[in-house]
């Protein structure tokens, strides 16, 4: 099965997370399919915390992908984000 998830990166205290398209049997930091974007929950100034490509997270839900809790919590907040800009 196919699970859009994150995948950690960054530093030691610096965690910076790619949102990806993967099989669920692989590991967290592993092999993946597609990257969708990114979440950086310690950006600061004109940096940017979430950037995702909304389109191919689609098509993965719409062909039977599911997603992680903490995914669809951004993913929630990117679209709303986006809807009232």
């Amino acid at each position: 099965m196919v699970t859009i998830r994150l995948s950690r990166g960054g530093a030691k205290k610096q965690p910076f997370y790619h949102v990806v398209a993967t099989d669920s049997r692989a590991r967290r930091d592993g092999r993946y399919i597609e990257r969708l974007g990114y979440y950086n929950p310690v950006a600061r100034g004109e940096a940017t915390e979430v950037r995702l490509d909304i389109d191919r997270v689609d098509y993965w839900v719409g062909v039977g992908a599911q997603m992680s809790d903490r995914v669809a919590k951004i993913v929630k907040g990117y679209r709303k984000e986006n809807a009232a800009a």
